[in-house]
Protein backbone atom coordinates (compact mmCIF):
# COMPACT_ATOMS: atom_id res chain seq x y z
CA UNK A 1 0.00 0.00 0.00
CA UNK A 2 1.37 3.41 -0.98
CA UNK A 3 1.04 6.10 1.64
CA UNK A 4 0.07 9.63 0.61
CA UNK A 5 2.74 12.32 0.42
CA UNK A 6 2.27 15.09 2.99
CA UNK A 7 4.15 18.02 4.43
CA UNK A 8 5.29 16.81 7.86
CA UNK A 9 3.91 18.98 10.68
CA UNK A 10 7.18 18.66 12.64
CA UNK A 11 10.08 18.83 10.16
CA UNK A 12 8.20 20.55 7.30
CA UNK A 13 9.52 18.19 4.61
CA UNK A 14 7.43 16.44 1.97
CA UNK A 15 7.42 12.76 2.88
CA UNK A 16 5.11 9.75 3.10
CA UNK A 17 2.43 10.11 5.80
CA UNK A 18 2.89 7.89 8.87
CA UNK A 19 0.42 9.11 11.51
CA UNK A 20 -0.87 12.33 13.09
CA UNK A 21 0.29 14.42 10.13
CA UNK A 22 3.94 13.42 10.60
CA UNK A 23 6.51 11.53 8.58
CA UNK A 24 7.73 8.17 9.88
CA UNK A 25 10.97 9.59 11.35
CA UNK A 26 9.26 12.39 13.30
CA UNK A 27 6.48 10.08 14.50
CA UNK A 28 9.02 7.58 15.92
CA UNK A 29 11.06 10.34 17.60
CA UNK A 30 8.22 11.19 19.94
CA UNK A 31 8.42 7.69 21.42
CA UNK A 32 12.21 7.58 21.87
CA UNK A 33 13.37 6.67 25.39
CA UNK A 34 14.61 9.56 27.48
CA UNK A 35 18.35 9.57 28.15
CA UNK A 36 19.25 9.59 31.85
CA UNK A 37 22.30 9.20 34.05
CA UNK A 38 21.96 5.66 35.42
CA UNK A 39 21.73 5.53 39.22
CA UNK A 40 23.86 2.39 39.33
CA UNK A 41 26.63 2.75 36.75
CA UNK A 42 26.53 6.54 36.23
CA UNK A 43 26.57 6.33 32.42
CA UNK A 44 24.26 8.35 30.17
CA UNK A 45 21.95 5.74 28.64
CA UNK A 46 18.32 5.34 27.55
CA UNK A 47 16.04 5.02 30.58
CA UNK A 48 14.65 1.54 31.25
CA UNK A 49 13.00 1.66 34.70
CA UNK A 50 13.66 2.83 38.27
CA UNK A 51 16.24 5.38 37.06
CA UNK A 52 18.43 2.61 35.61
CA UNK A 53 19.78 1.84 32.15
CA UNK A 54 18.79 -1.45 30.49
CA UNK A 55 21.88 -3.40 31.59
CA UNK A 56 21.71 -2.34 35.23
CA UNK A 57 17.95 -2.90 35.35
CA UNK A 58 18.44 -6.45 34.10
CA UNK A 59 21.30 -7.11 36.51
CA UNK A 60 19.55 -5.70 39.58
CA UNK A 61 15.95 -6.82 38.98
CA UNK A 62 16.02 -9.91 36.79
CA UNK A 63 19.36 -11.65 37.32
CA UNK A 64 18.06 -13.71 40.24
CA UNK A 65 15.23 -15.12 38.08
CA UNK A 66 17.71 -16.05 35.35
CA UNK A 67 20.00 -17.76 37.89
CA UNK A 68 17.08 -19.77 39.30
CA UNK A 69 15.98 -20.85 35.83
CA UNK A 70 19.50 -21.89 34.83
CA UNK A 71 20.08 -23.84 38.07
CA UNK A 72 16.90 -25.79 37.48
CA UNK A 73 17.55 -26.29 33.76
CA UNK A 74 21.26 -27.16 33.91
CA UNK A 75 21.52 -29.02 37.22
CA UNK A 76 17.90 -29.91 38.08
CA UNK A 77 18.31 -28.49 41.60
CA UNK A 78 17.10 -25.34 43.32
CA UNK A 79 19.23 -22.21 43.35
CA UNK A 80 19.66 -22.17 47.14
CA UNK A 81 21.37 -25.57 47.00
CA UNK A 82 23.69 -24.41 44.19
CA UNK A 83 24.58 -21.25 46.13
CA UNK A 84 25.32 -23.24 49.29
CA UNK A 85 27.56 -25.73 47.48
CA UNK A 86 29.41 -23.03 45.52
CA UNK A 87 30.36 -20.75 48.43
CA UNK A 88 33.94 -22.00 48.58
CA UNK A 89 36.15 -24.37 46.59
CA UNK A 90 36.14 -27.75 48.31
CA UNK A 91 39.72 -28.41 47.25
CA UNK A 92 41.67 -25.20 47.82
CA UNK A 93 39.34 -22.84 49.73
CA UNK A 94 39.09 -20.12 47.02
CA UNK A 95 35.80 -18.23 47.42
CA UNK A 96 35.36 -15.87 44.46
CA UNK A 97 34.24 -17.87 41.41
CA UNK A 98 33.05 -21.41 42.11
CA UNK A 99 31.55 -23.95 39.69
CA UNK A 100 29.37 -26.94 40.49
CA UNK A 101 31.07 -30.30 39.86
CA UNK A 102 29.60 -33.83 39.86
CA UNK A 103 32.07 -36.22 41.51
CA UNK A 104 30.93 -39.34 39.67
CA UNK A 105 30.66 -37.54 36.31
CA UNK A 106 26.92 -38.21 36.07
CA UNK A 107 25.16 -34.84 35.61
CA UNK A 108 21.75 -36.33 36.39
CA UNK A 109 22.92 -37.49 39.85
CA UNK A 110 22.16 -34.45 42.05
CA UNK A 111 22.58 -36.05 45.46
CA UNK A 112 24.46 -34.07 48.11
CA UNK A 113 27.31 -36.62 48.12
CA UNK A 114 27.88 -36.20 44.37
CA UNK A 115 27.92 -32.37 44.21
CA UNK A 116 30.94 -30.30 45.13
CA UNK A 117 32.00 -26.70 44.45
CA UNK A 118 35.35 -26.20 42.71
CA UNK A 119 37.19 -23.07 41.61
CA UNK A 120 38.09 -22.83 37.88
CA UNK A 121 41.65 -24.07 38.50
CA UNK A 122 40.67 -27.11 40.56
CA UNK A 123 37.77 -27.88 38.21
CA UNK A 124 40.12 -27.90 35.23
CA UNK A 125 42.67 -29.94 37.19
CA UNK A 126 40.16 -32.65 38.19
CA UNK A 127 39.36 -33.11 34.48
CA UNK A 128 43.05 -33.57 33.66
CA UNK A 129 44.91 -36.87 34.04
CA UNK A 130 48.03 -35.03 35.17
CA UNK A 131 46.42 -33.42 38.26
CA UNK A 132 43.41 -35.68 38.86
CA UNK A 133 44.92 -37.64 41.76
CA UNK A 134 46.07 -34.45 43.51
CA UNK A 135 42.58 -32.90 43.51
CA UNK A 136 40.98 -36.24 44.40
CA UNK A 137 43.32 -36.51 47.41
CA UNK A 138 42.50 -32.92 48.48
CA UNK A 139 38.78 -33.75 48.40
CA UNK A 140 39.27 -36.99 50.36
CA UNK A 141 41.30 -35.11 53.00
CA UNK A 142 38.39 -32.71 53.43
CA UNK A 143 35.88 -35.53 53.92
CA UNK A 144 34.38 -35.98 50.45
CA UNK A 145 33.69 -39.49 49.21
CA UNK A 146 35.54 -39.96 45.93
CA UNK A 147 35.35 -43.74 45.53
CA UNK A 148 33.23 -43.43 42.35
CA UNK A 149 35.40 -40.61 41.04
CA UNK A 150 37.67 -41.80 38.27
CA UNK A 151 39.11 -39.96 35.27
CA UNK A 152 37.44 -42.41 32.87
CA UNK A 153 34.04 -41.20 34.14
CA UNK A 154 34.56 -37.90 32.32
CA UNK A 155 33.63 -38.04 28.64
CA UNK A 156 35.65 -34.94 27.67
CA UNK A 157 38.98 -36.29 28.95
CA UNK A 158 41.54 -37.75 26.58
Amino acid sequence: MVRPIIVCSVCGKEKEHSAKGMCDKCYKKQYAQKEIKCKSCGRIRPHKAFGLCGGCHMRLHHYEKVKRYNAKKNHNIILEKVLEITKVCASCGFNKLIALHHLNGNRSDTTDKNLVGLCPNCHKMIHSYEYFEEIKQNLENKGYSTEKTHPSNYANMR
